[in-house]
Formats: structure tokens, sequence, C-alpha cells
């Protein structure tokens, strides 16, 4: 009786000691569930990519992507998240380039492979919020100094739409791009920026409505006065870059004038010199359309080369 009992307890001991051991094996087996992408994640890099177009009052088609309301509101066109439907998700198509224009407008660099799998993560997981209230962002000390941070913020909203290698036409206008400084600076087919000199900058003269076509293209609505304020004082204290240093003019480059007369060599406002080599085709008197063309010269004046009547 003795050793039966022993034997049973073995027996019992050696198939628990045998339970455990495959359960342990089970769970290093096991794979381990990914947990699906978090809110704040998706959050993050849109904030990086896309809400510096996709926010406030003029957001393109009404998307607001600076908050998880915003994103879940879609657009004028509908939804932009579907779980129910996460490969038709207007979001995901834009952003891998199976709708147009490709997202971000100011790519190249799109979004990388992994970045989108994070969007579509969550997208796949129901698009949750998390239940965690977004922080409402702190407004920036405002110190006077207008910074091309500044104007790059209106530029993105309201003109890399059709300025830009992947907006809305076959190419830039003019072949004017307006997605990074050195872009702005470097003009198009001629030079749209005087550092020092809105008046003659073709960027100011077209936002205020001097020059034509008014832009943005598609205005009304036009830009704001605060943003049209903002884009004159910019280039006005020397088109300043985000570290605080100004652009340096650019001499010898050509520029356009088209508008009215406003004084002896100046249309609207902007004054230039006329020389002995400028050509003169026409008497100009004020209140008439005139077209000049000229240079920049050292100091950010204009030296006309060519005046007529339009």
């Amino acid at each position: 009786m003795i050793r039966a009992g022993r034997a049973a307890r073995r027996g019992r001991l050696a198939t628990g000691a045998l339970a455990w051991a495959l359960a342990v094996a089970a769970a290093f087996a096991a794979p381990v569930a990914a947990q699906s992408p978090l809110w704040p994640e998706v959050s993050a890099l849109l904030s990086e990519r896309c809400v510096a177009c996709h926010s406030g009052e003029f957001a393109p088609l009404g998307l607001s992507l600076d908050s998880h309301e915003g994103v879940m509101a879609g657009s004028e066109n509908g939804p932009v998240v579907r779980p129910d439907d996460v490969a038709a998700s207007p979001i995901l198509r834009r952003l891998r380039g199976e709708a147009q224009p490709r997202m971000p407008l100011d790519g190249p660099p799109f979004l990388e492979p992994e970045q989108i799998a994070l969007i579509e993560g969550w997208i796949t997981a129901g698009a949750p919020r998390d239940g965690a209230a977004e922080p409402a962002p702190e407004p920036p000390e405002d110190d006077g100094i207008v910074t091309f941070a500044d104007v790059d913020a209106i530029l993105r909203q309201r003109c890399i739409v059709c300025h830009s290698d992947n907006g809305r036409m076959a190419a830039p206008p003019e072949g004017l791009r307006l997605t990074t400084l050195a872009l702005v600076l470097r003009g198009g087919d001629r030079v749209v920026v005087i550092p020092g000199n809105p008046d003659a900058s073709e960027l100011w003269r077209r936002v205020v409505g001097h020059a034509t076509p008014r832009m943005p293209f598609d205005g009304p609505p036009w830009l704001t006065e605060p943003q049209i304020e903002t884009i004159g004082q910019w280039i006005a204290e020397g088109a300043i870059d985000d570290a605080g240093r100004p652009a340096p003019i650019p001499v010898g480059a050509e520029l356009r004038l088209r508008g009215s007369v406003t004084g002896p060599s100046e249309i609207d406002g902007a004054g230039f010199v006329v020389t002995g080599a400028t050509r003169v085709e026409d008497r100009l008197s004020v209140g008439m359309e005139a077209e000049m063309r000229g240079v920049v010269d050292a100091a950010g004046g204009v030296v006309a080369t060519r005046l007529r009547a339009r």
C-alpha cells in the first residue's frame, strides 16, 4: 500500500511537471500581439508633415488634420478615414500616390512606408482617440520679427497647391516653386522677392492685387489683411530666415512689373531708375497701364532695361 501510494504521488508530480512545461513552452511559442498604433503617434506624424496646410480657416477642402475630431470629420468630399474599408481610405490613397495629387504636397520626400503603415494600423484598429485629451497648443511668443516660418505657413495653406512639383498644375506656373525658402528666393521665370523692397517684389504685388492675375489663383477669398501684411513685412525687413539672417540681394536678377503708372518712374508705388541704356518705347503718364522690365541693383533697387505702354 505504501509503495502504491508513493507511485501514485510520483505519477501526479510527473503529470503536473509535464503540464507546467507544456504551458511555459506554449507561452514562449505563442506570438505576442502587436499593440495597435495610438492616436498620439499618428497626431505627431500629421503635425510634422500635414498640419501646416491642413489646419485653420483655409485648410484645403476644409480638411483639418490638427485634431482627432478634424480627421474624423473629413473634408468637403466626405470621410478620409474608413475603418470599414481601410484600403479605400482617401488619406491612405493620397499618401501612397494612388489618388492625385499625392500628399504631402511639398513632397518628395513623401512619407516613408513605415509611416504610412502607422496610419494604416491606426485606421485598422478603428481610428481610436484613446480617450486622451489633446493639449491646446501654446501660442508662440510674438517678438515682432517676421521670419520665413511665418510666411511659410501662409504659402503652404494657400499657394503650394499650384506652386509645387506635386501641385494641381502639370508644372508650377511660371516655374515658381514656393515650398522652401531657397526656392522662394530663387524665383521662377523671374525673381519674385527683393529683400527690403516689397513694392517691387512680385510675390507681394500678386497677393495684394497690384499685379494680375491676383493670387491665390482660387480666390476670392484672397489672403487676409494680416497675412498680406506679414508677407510685406517679411520682405521689407530683409526676407529673414528662421535663424534671423536676412536674404542676400539678388543683384542682376531680372524682374518685370506690370501695372498702373503712379508717378515718374513708378508703377503701383514701385520705383525704378531709367538710364540712358533703358529702352523707352512709349511716353507714359500717370494712370496708364505699363510694363517695366529691369534688373536688381546692389542696393535692392530696380534699374529699368525696357519701358512700354500696355
